[in-house]
């Protein structure tokens, strides 16, 4: 992506983090996505997608049995 670039719009956040627009509009609900609005269209700033993707919960490994 260009580094240029520092939002992405609606179909380019559902494309670039692999989720669902139904599960995209949960966490916009929830706080957890910020939109910002340039006339009518909606866009996500990188680094507050970013933020999101940070604040996701890891996954620990488990132990080799």
């Amino acid at each position: 992506m260009d580094e240029l670039r520092r939002v992405l719009t609606i179909a380019e956040f559902l494309h670039c983090y692999r989720i669902g627009r139904t599960r995209f509009y949960e966490e916009v609900a929830a706080g957890r996505i910020r939109l910002r609005k340039l006339g009518k269209k909606s866009l996500v700033s990188l680094d507050d997608a970013e933020k999101w993707l940070a604040s996701l919960p890891t996954v620990k490994a488990r132990d080799a049995a």
